[in-house]
This record gives C-alpha cells, structure tokens and sequence, in this order.
C-alpha cells in the first residue's frame, strides 16, 4: 500500500509540473516572449533548489527505507568476501563524493548563474590545465581499482591453500548438481559421450576411469567453515553463473570450458540463522547468468557447517559408481559364507 501511496505522489508531482508549464506557455503569449522568459528562468532556477534538496531527502529516505534489506547488514560469510567487500565500499566511496560534488554544483550553478540583465556569460573556451586535470585523475583513480581487483581477482581463481577441499559444481537448465571427490582426494575423468551411459548418468562421469569409483554425487553444497573450498565449475547446456551473493563469489559457467574460484566460509549455516534472526535462512546458490525460460527457478542450496558435522555428513554419502552399479556396491559382493569355509578346512585337514 506504501509503494501505492508513493507512485501516487510521484505521478500527481509530474502532473502539477506539466500543468505548470502548460500555464507557462500561456502567461508568455499574455505578457510577451521576453518578460514571460525572465520569469520562466526564475522559476527555474528556484525549482533546481528544490529538486537538489528533494533528491538529497530522497536519497537518505530510499537509503534508510532499503539499506537493511541488503546483504552489507550481513557482513560477507566468507574471508575473501571481506576483502571485496572493502574494495566496493572504497569505490562507492569515491563515487559519492564525485556524485554529491556534481550534482550541489550542477544545480547551484543552475540557480546562480540564471540569465539576468546586469550579469554577461563568461566566454571559456578552453584550458589545458583544467582538461590535464580531469582527465588524469580519473584515470589515475580508475587505474589503481582495477589493478587491486585484478590482484584480488587472480588471487581466487588461483591455487588455493593446500588444504582446501574441492567440490564440482554442474549448472543445467534449470538446476545444479554436485560432486565431491571422495576418500582419495581426486576427481574421476568426464566425457560427455558418455551422458546417461549407464542410465542416470547424468554429469557424464567416466566410470572405467577407477578415480571415479568413490565420487559422491549431491543437489545440496556442504561445506565446512574456516576451511578453503575450491570449486570446479561446468555447465551442459547454456552459459549459467555460479553466484553467491553471501559468500560474495560468482564465476561464468560455460560449456566445455571448466572454471574454477576459491574461498573460505566464516560463518555457518546456524550461526547466520541467529545473526538474521530468520530460522528459515539458507545460503543460497543462484544463477548470475540470464539462461532461459526457467532462469528465475535456478537456485541450488549451500549448507556450511563445523569441520566434525561436515566430516560425519561425508561418510553418511555413498558414491555414485554404488547406485548406478549396485552390483559394485560393497553390501552386495558375494561373501563365502562359513559353512564353505569349515567344509574347506575340514577337506585340507583330512588331506
């Protein structure tokens, strides 16, 4: 109903400055174009005043209204995300101060410097200096973001530490599906010949690669805190977008070319359900990357727990390989049972 209320407002605004300059043409047809002009940049000039002084009230009103809908409320969930974090807060910094600058001077100068008869234009043509200036400084500034995000750029989409663990993430229309490298540390080989060979194959895993026998497959992330994660990142259809937006990462998902990104959860599951206050939080994995139809659904589920809780969920998975060949699986292997096994002995003592 507020958002009624002030759409309402806005719209009655615009009609009361449409009919004002509608009056406006009509007093200048009465009173003569050059009298009708003076007043009209009078008027003008007092109405820069006061849409500088209304953006400035509803630029702090939109900021107080909305800011704690945000994540910054939050704080980043992640190590590297503080440092991001950083690096945006320095250039919305920046980019205030040239804002407000601007804009106070745009319609100050609006309102100072109306035409008026005992006051001349000042004819400035050009000036070196003041050209050298504003083009140097930019740049210098604009420079030296790019160069620390870069720096910060390269750093996560290089080596993580060494003991960070790894996790494979898959986007497809219109989910995403994980696969953990089990007890050996190693990701079996993929090759997309082999999509739903056997049934159900569905990342495509090549299972006579013997690294593969122990890879868990999952449609929920479970990470453990205050350890490096990296992920591999691949897509089967469309280009998707890992994105999350808590952890403050995101990495292009694109077909037949594997990303990777590394970070570090700080903040588990629990621990930000009573930092929000909402018991129903999750981390949530989105997709950053319009892929169709479907692209508003794409959103997977990120759980971050202590290192013992991550530990005792690893072992409760089973690998892949067991239910695509359940015939593999150790339950289901032959076992010499003890009846056999005493007639052997009993047939070799007798020997």
């Amino acid at each position: 109903m507020k958002e009624l209320f002030l759409a309402a407002i806005v719209i009655i605004i615009f009609v009361v400055i449409f009919q004002i300059a509608k009056a406006s043409e009509y007093v200048s047809i009465l009173k003569g174009e050059e009298k009708a002009k003076k007043q009209n940049n009078r008027i003008n000039g007092y109405l820069m005043v006061a849409f500088l002084i209304a953006g400035m009230i509803g630029l702090w009103y939109c900021n107080k209204l909305y800011y704690g809908k945000t994540l910054f409320p939050q704080g980043s969930a992640s190590l590297e995300g503080e440092t991001i974090d950083t690096q945006m807060f320095i250039t919305i910094a920046i980019c205030a101060v040239i804002f407000f600058l601007t804009q106070i001077l745009l319609f100050w100068f609006a309102f100072k410097y109306q035409e008026k008869d005992n006051k001349k234009a000042y004819f400035f043509p050009h000036n070196n200096k003041l050209e050298i200036i504003w083009t140097t400084i930019p740049a210098i500034t604009l420079t030296v973001l790019i160069v620390f995000g870069l720096k910060f750029w390269f750093h996560i989409t290089g080596d993580p530490p060494k003991n960070a663990i790894m996790v494979e993430i898959t986007g497809h229309q219109f989910g995403w599906d994980m696969r953990y490298p089990g007890e050996d540390g190693i990701f079996g080989k993929k090759n997309f010949k082999l999509y739903n060979q056997p049934a159900g194959n569905s990342l495509a895993v090549d299972f006579n690669d013997p690294e593969s026998h122990d890879d868990i497959r999952t449609t929920e992330m479970v990470l453990p805190v205050n350890v490096p994660v990296k992920l591999v990142i691949h897509a089967q259809d469309v280009i998707h977008d890992v994105g999350l937006p808590h952890f403050r990462m995101k990495m292009d998902a694109v077909p037949g070319t594997p990303t990777t990104m590394w970070f570090t959860p700080t903040v588990t599951t629990a621990k930000m359900k009573e930092k929000t206050g909402n018991p129903e939080f999750v981390y949530e994995i989105v997709c950053d990357q319009m892929c169709g139809k479907g692209h508003f659904s794409m959103r997977g589920v990120l759980t971050v727990v202590t290192l013992d809780e991550y530990n005792k969920w690893l072992k409760q998975q089973k690998p892949e390989y067991w239910s695509l060949f359940p015939d593999k699986a150790p339950s289901n292997k032959p076992q010499q049972n003890s009846d056999s096994t005493t007639t052997a002995i009993a047939a070799t003592n007798i020997n």
